[in-house]
């Protein structure tokens, strides 16, 4: 759906829903966790099988085929074609910011393309007007799609966001060598019916904007037809998992006999809140807000943003509330009440909150840590200085003055303690077979056995290999 701005354009907004839609479309079932798509045969809007709302409370409807409603369709891809209207569509472009250290092209920080969009009657009467999602990412790549003049490109070699042409002036990269790459690639995949392949280590994977050059060689992949391909694909090396913990640690590391799906809290945000990095944060939200955002609503620091995703149930955290999960159940019961009424009660009136406002409270600590076979406190953890001082107590190198020192801007949404709290951790365990840095600084040290001292198969959560260990020669001590 798009979201009309003050000067007449448009920009992206959410996934139109079967429950925006009169009747919901006729689906009863999670009416509101089922996207739509448009028949291209009939033009009629459906809710084609795979989104999350098929997932429960319909059998075997969790797949992607293009069925809906137990036919074949056909979805239409784009309204370059077929469209009601011709709309301008507004994108931030962040590649113009001066900076003494990256080299930028300058160029307005609001960029407009022309998509066809389609009006749609919606559920409360109003109308709405939505565009393909396969449209807005053409457009996110900068090109013109020939509806009419905009600042997309139609050339490799005009110097728009994000031809060849363009990224030369910032990486350097000769435009020539990125169009041949590309079409190597794109041909290799077309021959051999997507046998392609994509091989990422720790390099891109541990420096900045990670997760958007990951979308950028995903998209790649998917659009030269390359996932699912045997020989072909998506395959990242960093970090290989042991097959075998997945039936035995893993149940009793998650709680998976309490609940199922489990909720893993992201450990970025964690370390960042437990090892006080956010008390010495010194980039400004204003810095990397979109030039189309609201910037009255985005002020703070960045942990408050964290905070706000933990409240409105979109970030697992850990831990969640700043008292006892089980002596919160304990005490529903007491009241005779349910347990979710009860939590929403207490929120309310005050006597409950979540950890995450007030990191440095002593209920809110973890306290027992156990690294499994990590290098934490050595090339692993981001802040080692950070993790010394704060969640073990001990000397650190630590130099910078955190924002009560310095006069920065606070957290809104956390409370601020002028002295942190030093040593949360009450015990550090480390399993390792190796005398790492975090062994050096661990309470206790569990041995266990390398690669070559076991028979064991070996993959990692993004890679399509599988390697199998076959045992050289027996572990040391306990180690076996």
């Amino acid at each position: 759906m798009l979201d009309e701005k003050d000067d007449g354009s448009f920009v992206p907004g959410r996934f139109l829903r079967a429950s925006d839609l009169v009747d919901g479309l006729g689906e009863e079932n999670n009416p509101e966790w089922k996207t739509i798509a448009i028949d291209e045969a009939s033009g009629e809007l459906t809710a084609p099988n795979g989104s999350i709302g098929y997932r429960w409370g319909q059998k075997g409807k969790w797949n992607l085929k293009q069925t809906a409603k137990g036919s074949d369709v056909n979805l239409q891809l784009s309204m370059v074609e077929k469209h009601d209207d011709v709309v301008d569509v507004a994108f931030p472009y962040f590649g113009g910011i001066e900076h003494d250290h990256f080299k930028h092209v300058e160029i307005k920080d609001v960029l407009k393309h022309k998509l066809g969009t389609r009006k749609v009657q919606l559920a409360d009467g109003s109308e709405g007007r939505v565009v393909t999602v396969y449209d807005l990412m053409v457009a996110n790549y900068g090109i013109s799609r020939g509806l009419g003049e905009d600042d997309g490109a139609t050339s490799y070699d005009e110097v728009k966001p994000y031809t060849p042409a363009w990224q030369e002036k910032i990486t350097g990269v000769p435009a020539e060598k990125v169009i041949r790459i590309a079409r190597e690639f794109a041909d290799n995949a077309d021959k051999t019916k997507g046998r392609s392949m994509v091989i990422v280590g720790a390099g891109m994977n541990h420096w900045y904007h990670m997760d958007m050059n990951y979308r950028g060689l995903i998209n790649m992949l998917i659009m030269c037809g390359c996932i699912g391909q045997s020989g072909g694909g998506w395959a990242h090396y960093v970090g290989q998992e042991k097959l075998r913990p997945q039936t035995g640690w893993q149940p009793l590391a998650f709680g998976l006999d309490w609940q199922r799906p489990p909720r893993h809290m992201n450990s970025t945000s964690f370390f960042y809140a437990h090892s006080g990095q956010w008390r010495y944060e010194k980039l400004g939200v204003d810095e990397i807000l979109s030039p189309l955002a609201d910037k009255s609503k985005f002020g703070g620091s960045l942990i408050d943003y964290n905070v706000r995703a933990e409240r409105m149930g979109w970030l697992p955290s850990a831990p969640q509330l700043n008292r006892n999960p089980l002596g919160i159940a304990a005490e529903a019961e007491q009241a005779g009440m349910e347990v979710a009424d009860y939590v929403a009660q207490s929120m309310k009136d005050g006597s409950l909150a979540f950890a995450s406002e007030d990191p440095e409270a002593p209920q809110n600590h973890p306290r027992n840590m156990f690294i499994w076979r990590s290098n934490l406190l050595g090339s692993s953890g981001k802040g080692h200085e950070y993790m010394l001082k704060y969640l073990l107590g001990t000397k650190s190198g630590l130099q910078g003055k955190d924002l009560g020192h310095e006069g920065g801007a606070k957290p809104k949404e956390v409370k601020w303690h002028d002295e942190a709290p030093e040593g949360k951790l009450d015990l550090l365990v480390t399993l390792d077979f190796r005398m790492s840095t975090t062994c050096l600084y661990s309470d206790i040290v569990l041995p266990t056995a390398t690669w070559y001292e076991k028979n064991d198969l070996n993959t990692s959560d993004m890679h399509p290999f599988i390697h199998a260990d076959r045992r050289h020669r027996s572990g040391l001590g306990s180690a076996q």
